[in-house]
């Protein structure tokens, strides 16, 4: 009786009494396929699209357990593998070209990656479709449990898209994490935490988490910012909300730039050395009895506002004058 060849892998069965002096060979080809099959691994040129072989008893792309798939693509491609063959994969779409890859049967259906999805997946043919198990997706879902065990990081590393830019890096000491840092590599700015928040803006919303108070054991405060001094004296509020300036001359206070509905900020105006500087404020500044204050006019004294922003006007909240600063 004739030789036959295995369904799936196409492995060389021996019949009683065939091969005399060459079953060894037979026996060595079929390890070898096996051992393909459970670790192989193969990049295969996919440019145009591929079809895998699976040849009877010798080895063959096909039969590879990770299946790497390369390539410049210039439309959608297949990458197709024999009915009937029953076989899981590790496949990595490594393709350049914003382009769909399926990989499928012949006259059955397949998982397809999107223009734009470079991952690896676990695929298996059951015989007459190739599927996805699901299982890489599962473990980068949401619904991961992690009741059971923790996820551990070396200093300075942490999670990254695939592109290295957005990313939440774990910073500690020789004994305890002291802080995790959100950032983006490309730009260097720091994402918001939010539902909808993007790169430009820079803050924390926690406003779609729940409306329980938040708990400070230890000060909150904002680093007080000198503002340049000059003719007309600019507010950046959005990074320096609590500021002082000290008059040089007689000056002019710039509409704030950065603005937030509902924020609150302070500004303190110090009198030089020689004092009796005047300050024009711009219209977007709004007073008590709608009049401009006077100014302290002795030398090295300051004056404190505070304001609340009501999204067209920087509302007076209060003021302090002639404040002795030392």
């Amino acid at each position: 009786m004739a030789n036959s060849t295995s369904a799936s892998l196409k492995l060389t069965v021996q019949q009683t009494g065939e091969n005399s002096g060459t079953w060894g060979q037979f026996t060595n080809t079929n390890l070898l396929i096996l051992e393909q099959a459970i670790g192989g691994y193969d990049a295969v040129g996919i440019t145009s699209g591929a079809t895998l072989t699976f040849s009877n008893g010798v080895l063959s792309n096909g039969k590879n357990q990770v299946l790497k798939l390369t390539g410049t693509i210039t439309g959608n491609v297949n990458v197709t593998i024999p009915d009937s063959i029953e076989k899981t994969y590790i496949v990595d779409n490594a393709t350049t070209g914003a382009h769909t890859v399926t990989f499928k049967t012949s006259s059955g259906t397949g998982v397809t990656w999107g223009s734009t999805d470079k991952s690896t997946k676990i695929v298996y043919s059951d015989g007459t479709n190739v599927v996805d198990t699901g299982l890489i997706s599962s473990i980068l879902s949401e619904d991961l449990d992690t009741n059971s065990f923790n996820i551990k990081f070396d200093d300075a590393t942490g999670i990254k898209d695939d592109s290295s830019n957005e990313q939440l890096i774990f910073q500690k000491t020789s004994s305890a994490v002291n802080y995790f840092e959100m950032t983006n590599a490309a730009t260097g700015n720091n994402p918001s935490i939010s539902a909808t928040g993007s790169d430009t803006n820079v803050g924390i919303d926690i406003s779609t988490k729940g409306t329980g108070l938040i708990k400070f054991d230890n000060a909150a405060y904002n680093n007080e910012v000198a503002l340049t001094d000059g003719a007309t004296v600019n507010w950046a509020v959005n990074t320096s909300p609590v500021a002082k300036v000290t008059l040089g001359g007689n000056r002019t206070i710039a509409a704030p730039s950065g603005g937030a509905t509902g924020q609150f900020v302070s500004l303190l105006v110090i009198q030089d050395g020689t004092g009796s500087r005047t300050v024009t404020w711009n219209a977007v500044y709004e007073f008590a009895s709608d009049t401009a204050p006077t100014l302290t006019t002795t030398a090295n004294k300051g004056d404190l506002f505070v304001f609340r922003y009501n999204g067209t006007k920087w509302l007076e909240v209060g003021r302090n004058l002639n404040l002795t600063l030392s």
